[in-house]
């Protein structure tokens, strides 16, 4: 039987962050059968969706012509600019077609606010914009979390280093995730987890 206090969170398992993609992170789609098969062991299973408006402030097509993968300073802080990628409503945005979803208890979209990017499922970029999943996994009386998704050093990190600073047990399946590797991010990710307690199984 699954149980009851701990989530399966999915992290933004969509067409643009698979091979094809404008974002596309080496073999994210190769996660995507594993994942299936994990969602009959856990009673709370929930997806994030990257979901930007055109118009937002991390796409490097917005600011002014720089190049993809620079960084440049926000008003919370330092933020990589990427290319235009999961914009609301495109086929970019949307689940990849294998991906079984009708078995999750909620779809959380982020990163709406055009001002502010949002890596994690938890809080914004400016580290104090809740998304509201906190408030959603203390009502289903969830107290440990395992993560799965795209990519490890980005949205998956900074989702379990977020859960693991509000409390919760996080595991994160290394052999469900896969990374960009930008610059050596990967380790980074790795090593920060590491620190704050999280779990890397494979």
């Amino acid at each position: 039987m699954a149980r009851s206090d701990t989530a399966l969170i999915m992290i933004d398992i969509q067409n643009d962050f698979c091979p094809g993609g404008a974002l596309a992170v080496p073999e994210g789609d190769a996660i995507i059968p594993r994942i299936n098969h994990l969602q009959k062991d856990f009673a709370v299973k929930v997806l994030t969706q990257d979901w930007h408006p055109r118009s937002h402030s991390s796409f490097a097509d917005n600011q002014g012509g720089m190049e993809p993968y620079s960084l440049i300073d926000m008003p919370y802080g330092p933020q990589i600019l990427w290319p235009v990628h999961c914009v609301q409503g495109s086929t970019g945005a949307k689940f990849h077609p294998d991906l079984q979803t009708d078995n999750a208890d909620l779809i959380l979209r982020k990163g709406f606010r055009s001002a502010v990017d949002s890596y994690s499922a938890f809080f914004e970029n400016d580290h104090k914009t809740a998304t509201g999943l906190e408030g959603y996994l203390r009502e289903r009386r969830v107290h440990d979390i395992v993560l799965v998704g795209l990519a490890t050093d980005f949205c998956v990190r900074y989702s379990a280093v977020d859960a693991a600073r509000l409390g919760f047990g996080v595991t994160v399946l290394e052999g469900a995730c896969r990374a960009i590797d930008l610059d050596g991010s990967l380790a980074e990710a790795r090593r920060d987890m590491l620190d704050h307690g999280i779990k890397l199984a494979p």
